[in-house]
């Protein structure tokens, strides 16, 4: 039981906070030697790098936030870089307000640029936060000429590069399936209801004992099914929502999805559902696919390429999937009869999953902060 608590200690501290972390975005048109943008920063990662409440009474008031204008700008435009065919394109401010998103209100910044020339090819650096939180990321979306590209900057991906007479259809659907590998890598929440499915997919409950399968083709299809089951079903409602045809809200929906991921882990302490975790799958995919969507709407959706960047974004997610099961299944058959795996792997990780889980959803539901980012 100790490892168990170790393990549960271990995964708390690096996900309790990761489904939803530090995010802004991005927007970029470029019409010839003109760009312009529009940048939306969470108010409550200003706090932390500049400080905006003035009062300290945890509550950031649109004075304070006027006051800050300046501030904010110098801060953001210091650690955004923008280059047309490596000369500089000079950022200024055209504009300031608030937006909200599903996790609280950002700043809004409006703003040009001029290029000495149209350029061939954009360079753009990023680094804001990356100094003290490592896990934000920036989401861009860049038009040109009517198309869309998307790409997220990370600490490893802080400058990127685009020719603009390549921004072809081939290039969306790519941009937009490397986007659903990455957000199914960082998707926590995603993975663990995964995972909480597939570990004992290498045993047979019988007699009220876990038992290892006698071959590997049992596993294999027992994963089969249940893989597909969670595609076919997060694929129906991420294409409802992500073409307007159903919509949650983000609560209720992050809510949801961490109890799915409880509810799972606890299915492997106390089986109910045993050889029909496919089943299980499908239900609770259904509301995993409006997470799915609630990114891929941050992201944008191309108006003249819309199919082809949701079935990018879809086929992105499932490729993403696929590999963490490559990854996870050749080792688990290797280890499934022994105690180690019965006792540590399939126990104590339903243990430690269904516990950061359970925090998540009592902060999403009740609007807490339990533990520290």
């Amino acid at each position: 039981m100790s490892r168990a608590l170790a393990l549960l200690l271990l995964i708390a501290s690096f996900t309790a906070q990761a489904h939803k972390p530090s995010d802004s975005y991005l927007r970029l048109n470029i019409d010839g030697a003109q760009v312009s943008g529009q940048w939306d920063i969470a108010l409550r990662d200003l706090e932390q790098a500049i400080g905006l409440d003035a009062n300290g009474d945890g509550d950031i008031t649109w004075g304070e936030l006027r006051a800050h204008h300046a501030d904010i700008a110098a801060y953001a435009f210091a650690r955004l870089s923008l280059k047309g065919d490596a000369n500089d394109c000079p950022l200024r401010v055209t504009g300031h307000q608030v937006d909200h998103h599903s996790d609280g209100a950002y700043a809004v910044l409006r703003f040009a640029a001029d290029c000495a020339a149209a350029p061939a090819a954009i360079e753009i650096g990023y680094q804001l936060f990356f100094d003290f939180d490592a896990q934000h990321k920036g989401l861009l979306n860049l038009e040109y000429q009517g198309r869309i590209q998307s790409l997220v900057f990370t600490p490893e991906r802080s400058k990127q590069r685009f020719v603009l007479g390549e921004m072809s259809a081939l290039r969306q659907f790519l941009s937009y399936g490397r986007e659903g590998v990455w957000h199914i890598w960082i998707g926590y929440d995603h993975i663990l209801f995964l995972l909480s499915l597939l570990l004992p997919a290498v045993l047979l409950r019988q007699r009220r004992q876990w038992l290892p399968v006698a071959r590997f083709g049992d596993a294999f299809w027992d994963v089969f099914k249940i893989v597909t089951s969670f595609t076919v079903a997060h694929s129906i409602t991420l294409s409802l929502a992500a073409l307007g045809a159903i919509s949650l809200p983000s609560r209720l929906v992050e809510s949801a999805i961490a109890a799915s991921v409880v509810l799972a882990a606890l299915n492997n302490l106390a089986p109910v559902v045993g050889g029909r975790r496919w089943v299980v799958a499908f239900a609770f995919g259904l509301i995993h696919g409006f997470g799915f969507a609630s990114v891929l709407a941050e992201l944008g959706l191309p108006r003249d390429a819309l199919v082809l960047a949701l079935v990018g974004f879809n086929v992105g997610v499932e490729a993403g999937q696929l590999a963490i099961v490559a990854a996870f299944l050749p080792l688990a058959y290797v280890i499934r009869a022994s105690w180690f795996y019965r006792r540590v792997v399939l126990f104590g990780g339903s243990v430690a999953i269904a516990a950061v889980a359970l925090v998540w959803l009592l902060e999403r539901a009740l609007n807490l902060k339990l533990i520290s980012a």
